[in-house]
């Protein structure tokens, strides 16, 4: 049996229905919270309790709980992700909170992040950036065909640690600008790292870039707080390296030509 003492904490929870409507705090209280539970569940409690009163539950993504998928995320006082570093917020345990604490939970705040209810947004932006580049184009076969290409360990390095971006979207929360730049220089930099990545080399940063911009995203100011609240710790130089590309890819792009007027 264990003697963990138990917490209670006030929860003051943005409610909003939809993206078209208003949203405003609301207050709740987390009764008995083990430090050994996670934020989740944590909030699964909560919703039972609501539940059992007839009130709507508190809406949130979630889908692994295991840090993996990057489908949780929300801001805890004013923290993606909440105060633990290199954490998702389904992988943070109530232990890093002490009884009585108030705590405000309120969704990413970006225009091309709207709403879908409360601590819900749609993050399909993400999406459309990577459709509009984020793939090869080189037949690699099956996993051992794949393997058999030599690739250096440096190249293969950084292209993991670029990979490990799971797209949960607390790097444009937490910028002021609300700027896509580490999320996208992390999908260019991963397939620019490998030779299969070469093909489509220069239409791929130009595409997602100008996508990541149509989008809505703000420009990148070089303050590094997106790196500082991912969760998967990706690194600002990706953001060099993808201006980088880019700038390269521009000079380099031919221009469009006119067949109609023969130019």
């Amino acid at each position: 049996m264990s003697d963990t003492k138990k917490m209670n904490l006030t929860l003051r929870v943005w409610r909003q229905k939809g993206s078209q409507q208003s949203g405003s705090f609301k207050e709740y209280l987390a009764k008995d919270v083990s430090p050994d539970d996670s934020f989740l569940e944590m909030l699964d409690q909560v919703n039972e309790q609501l539940i059992s009163k007839g009130e709507d539950p508190i809406a949130f993504d979630h889908d692994c709980r295991e840090g993996i998928c990057g489908s949780c995320g929300f801001m805890i006082n004013g923290n993606a992700h909440g105060p633990q570093k290199s954490t998702t917020v389904c992988q943070l345990h109530m232990r890093q909170f002490s009884d009585g604490d108030v705590l405000n939970l309120e969704p990413w705040r970006a225009a091309a992040f709207p709403v879908i209810k409360d601590l819900m947004v749609d993050r399909s932006a993400f999406d459309r950036i990577i459709k509009s580049g984020g793939y090869i184009s080189v037949n690699t076969g099956n996993a051992p065909d794949g393997n058999a290409l030599p690739i250096p360990k440096v190249n293969a390095d950084e292209a993991f640690s670029s990979a490990a971006c799971i797209g949960c979207g607390a790097c444009v929360a937490s910028c002021k600008n609300a700027s896509a730049a580490l999320f996208t220089s992390a999908k260019v930099t991963h397939l620019l790292s490998v030779p299969q990545g070469q093909v489509e080399r220069e239409r791929r940063v130009l595409s997602m870039v100008e996508t990541m911009d149509a989008e809505g995203f703000g420009a990148c100011s070089s303050t590094g707080s997106c790196s500082a609240s991912c969760p998967k710790d990706i690194s600002l130089v990706n953001i060099a390296k993808m201006n980088k590309e880019y700038l390269k890819a521009a000079f380099n792009k031919k221009p469009e030509t006119n067949l109609e007027e023969g130019v």
